[in-house]
């Protein structure tokens, strides 16, 4: 026996007067030493204040000890305990002296006496990583009349059929490592920290490794991985069995699930395992972090602090039961109309009219007309057949079909059925896109046989329906169960009976188009989706004259549900600047066409190929009335050109985001009459919108009170009846998004001015925070882009936060050995736009004219001007400046260092 003892001093972050040493008497009458951190603690002796207002249990996994919790302890919620033991024989805890391993039924009990040890009565709060999660459910579901609330991360409870287990702890426990791996040797100690990403930095490491120092400390380090019950007959099996099988008792406890996706031990299977039998389950992803996320992501202890705080707060929903709006402000919202029962009435009610409903478009020509009749029944007949074979209202169905009418019939037809559709775009790139779509974990893939291929490479779960024809072979070797063919077929066959059209039921998850981060997963309800639609109609005046011609992939499936004709351009939609001036007039002249939405990305690309327009081509281009481009900044010169190229349309640009979308509209009339300002000008909120900002404070935070003042600055904040209904599986995000009852903050800055029109100035992630107070980029960006010889350019802080300066990097009109590029931004409108994803090589520092003719026009202090060849842009739009990127090349640049390649 190792007997119990304190941590040595010095170790990061480990506040010493966290840890004393417990005695418990355990099952067997033995009396044993326990080492633990406790934040009421002062070594050994408790503090007589008043009694907490919970505590927070935390229970650690193999080979960790209470150390992982650390930042939870320094974070702990105002008036909470946090309690963290070390696992007899891990950590500092005693080493039993005894030749059998202590099994899941003993640790359990083991902290069930530990707890009565401590007199932890309630309300307790069970947090638990790694196999430390089923221990800390153990405990929760023997002391329900205790428990206010479960917190799990990175862990499992049940290997599904035919799952062997993780492949790490298959050769952790195979019998000629396990020894040598775990006890012997230092390897799997070592291991278990070496996996944190980004890596931990030596110290940290090295206090992880201290308590496991000689083979005769990492007993138990050997035990824990040989009690994994892989196999039904394992000892910890039929324990493990109960615990799984009395989780649905838990279900009005409340439950956080935080989660590492790039783990290399707990797969996505085993979070959506989780989330099955928890599904009331709040649940965050921090993308990228791994099996360590107490490491990976410190911030997830301020997570958990504001989620236990949150515990007697009821959740709001950013459109549930909105408050009237201030006098004066607020606009009549739009609703539904009487038809509108649900998404697919329009269709219904064109039911019977052979009049176009979807054209596809190919380099050639039309290649395919489907009718409102024929979309129709297709629709009624796939969604009978999805009902058939097994697809359940609430279950989700991603989709990666091109756009186009086997789109638009899959989409409806999930819709028809109750399901919930999955879209990711395919611009986001086969690697953030497999990130995405595993996110959101569908139970079911339609694709293209190049999509299921895809759905392979990306790992997504779920079960695979191809859409368009395959042989035998081919789809055995895709995955798929039936075809899109198969379930029209036994649509036509069954009496199954549709579910009613519920507003309230989920319809959507669509994602971001991650220009600032992972692409977010955004929820909508059908009710949402409707008031989306009734905001349309309502902006743009869309009657069931109107035909419609969607170069934007979202819009693209919109118009079955307006009941007006859509045509798809011949376009690759991975990439929206491939389309072309001839394609966009050869989709229009197939409808005759009077509306037509496209992305910046494209326009500008139909700009650039509209020399090449025939006569017929350009009096087809004169009939459109209204163009809307949305998705990014759209620069005035780019308007004006396309006003040039489409003469009869009104040029509209909404301003919204995958959140809400349209928030607000403005037409080129309207930014050519208001001219320049601080921002862009976005123009006023569309009917049924409310628009406040939250104030910036000196160090850059949106953190005041919501404001309706004039000229303000702040974070912008939306409330209407389209808004999403919150983002999916990140608990944190949503949180933060929604913390103003019924408002959803966009993440953008800017401010109204006194003609209530919105100037966006930049994102919040991007507002510099100097000595003299925050700057926001985009205001001084459109005024250097405005000087002779300047074609793009981006304003970022370099330095600590809060004492930034303000550097400019500058993209001359021409570089050497480089054809100058179109110039696409302006004082008028919006960021400039490239097609590379990042700056490659240095141009060094402006000479002092450019430098002191950018601190001229500026308006802040300017403290450096570099050039640069090429400004970063996001792939979805090549639209959106990655300052991130530029600041960190720029920071490189100013220390004399090599700039790191993305």
């Amino acid at each position: 026996m190792i007997p119990a003892s304190l941590p040595p001093a010095g170790l990061p972050g480990l506040d010493p007067r966290w840890s004393r040493l417990v005695d418990v008497v355990d099952r067997e009458g033995v009396r044993r030493s326990w080492h633990v951190l406790d934040t009421t603690a002062a070594r050994g002796t408790r503090k007589t204040s008043a009694e907490p207002a919970g505590t927070l249990l935390c229970v650690h996994g193999n080979p960790t000890w209470s150390y992982l919790w650390r930042h939870l302890l320094a974070a702990a919620p105002p008036g909470w305990r946090v309690v963290a033991p070390d696992q007899l024989g891990m950590g500092w805890s005693e080493r039993p002296a005894e030749p059998r391993p202590r099994r899941l039924a003993q640790r359990v009990d083991d902290l069930g006496r530990l707890a009565d040890t401590l007199g932890l009565t309630g309300p307790v709060v069970t947090v638990g990583h790694d196999w430390g999660g089923p221990i800390s459910l153990g405990w929760a579901l023997d002391h329900r009349d205790a428990l206010a609330g479960v917190v799990l991360a990175n862990t499992a409870v049940h290997l599904p059929a035919g799952y062997r287990g993780p492949t790490l702890i298959r050769l952790a426990r195979s019998p000629t490592l396990l020894r040598t791996v775990c006890e012997r040797t230092p390897t799997f100690v070592r291991a278990a920290s070496a996996v944190s990403r980004p890596p931990l930095p030596a110290p940290v490491r090295a206090a992880f490794a201290a308590p496991y120092r000689g083979a005769a400390r990492r007993t138990a380090v050997r035990d824990f991985v040989a009690d994994i019950p892989l196999d039904p007959t394992h000892p910890s099996a039929a324990r493990l069995r109960a615990i799984v099988g009395d989780l649905p008792a838990l279900a009005g406890v409340p439950v956080l699930v935080l989660w590492g996706p790039s783990d290399p031990v707990f797969a996505e299977r085993d979070l959506a395992d989780l989330f099955a039998r928890l599904p009331h389950a709040q649940v965050h992803r921090y993308e990228g972090a791994g099996h360590l996320l107490p490491e990976d992501r410190p911030e997830a202890a301020t997570a958990i602090a504001d989620w236990v705080t949150s515990l007697d707060r009821p959740a709001v929903s950013p459109t549930a039961s909105l408050p009237a709006g201030r006098p004066g402000r607020r606009r009549a919202r739009t609703q539904p109309r009487p038809a509108d029962r649900s998404l697919w009435s329009a269709l219904e009610a064109r039911g019977g009219d052979p009049a176009p409903a979807v054209v596809e478009l190919g380099a050639s020509g039309v290649r395919r007309t489907v009718s409102f009749a024929l979309l129709e029944r297709r629709v009624r007949e796939l969604a009978a057949g999805l009902v058939a074979t097994g697809v359940r209202p609430g279950e989700r169905v991603a989709l990666l079909v091109p756009p186009g009418a086997d789109l638009t019939a899959a989409v409806y037809a999930c819709w028809r059925a109750g399901a919930v559709v999955v879209l990711a775009d395919a611009g986001l790139g086969l690697r953030a896109m497999g990130r995405a779509l595993r996110a959101a974990a569908p139970d079911y893939v339609i694709g293209v046989p190049r999509g299921l291929a895809a759905a392979q490479v990306m790992r997504l779960p779920g079960r695979r329906i191809a859409s368009g024809p395959l042989d035998q072979a081919s789809r055995r070797a895709l995955g798929a169960t039936y075809g899109l063919a198969d379930l029209a077929r036994i649509g036509r066959e069954t009496t199954a009976a549709l579910p009613e059209p519920d507003p309230d039921a989920e319809s959507a998850v669509v994602f971001t188009s991650g220009a600032t981060g992972p692409a977010k997963g955004v929820v909508y309800r059908q009710r949402q989706v409707l008031a989306q639609l009734g905001a349309l109609r309502a902006t743009y005046d869309i009657t069931p004259e109107d035909r419609f011609v969607a170069a934007f992939a979202p819009f693209a499936l919109y118009g079955p549900a307006l009941g007006i004709p859509t045509a798809v351009p011949s376009m690759d939609v991975t990439a929206p600047g491939s389309l072309r001036a001839a394609a966009l007039a050869e989709a229009v002249a197939a409808l005759d066409a009077t509306l037509v939405f496209a992305s910046p990305a494209a326009l500008r690309n139909v700009v650039a190929t509209g020399g090449a327009l025939d006569a017929r081509q350009r009096r087809a281009l004169e009939r459109p009335r209204l163009v809307l481009s949305a998705g990014a900044p759209v620069p005035v010169t780019l308007l004006r050109e396309v006003s040039r190229l489409l003469p009869a349309a009104r040029v509209h640009t909404p301003y919204g985001m995958t959140e809400a979308l349209p928030v607000t509209d403005i037409s080129l009339e309207e930014i050519d009459k208001v001219g320049p300002g601080e921002g862009v000008c976005v123009g006023r909120p569309v009917p049924g919108v409310e628009l406040t900002v939250s104030p910036l404070s000196a160090d850059g935070r949106a953190d005041g009170p919501l404001s309706d003042a004039v000229g303000v600055s702040g974070e912008v904040c939306v409330r209407a009846d389209h808004v999403k209904d919150r983002y999916d599986r990140l608990w944190v995000t949503e949180r933060a998004s929604s913390r103003d009852p019924g408002w959803h903050r966009t993440g953008d800055v800017g401010h109204v001015d006194d003609e209530r029109r919105l100037w966006v100035e930049g994102r919040l992630v991007h507002v510099i925070t100097t000595a003299a107070g925050p700057v926001t980029p985009v205001g001084p960006e459109l005024r250097i882009q405005d000087l002779p010889g300047v074609r793009a350019a981006s304003v970022v802080g370099v330095g600590p936060p809060a004492t930034q300066v303000v550097v400019a990097v500058v993209v001359p009109e021409a570089s050497p050995g480089r054809p100058p590029h179109d110039r696409v931004g302006s004082s008028g409108r919006g960021a400039p736009v490239f097609r590379s994803r990042s700056v490659h090589s240095i141009m060094g520092v402006a000479d002092l004219e450019l430098t002191d003719a950018v601190s001229a026009v500026a308006g802040v202090p300017v403290a450096a001007v570099l050039l640069a060849p090429r400004l970063p842009v996001d792939i979805r739009h090549n639209a959106k400046v990655d300052r991130a990127e530029v600041a960190a090349w720029a920071e490189a640049v100013l220390a004399g260092k090599r700039p790191r390649r993305k």
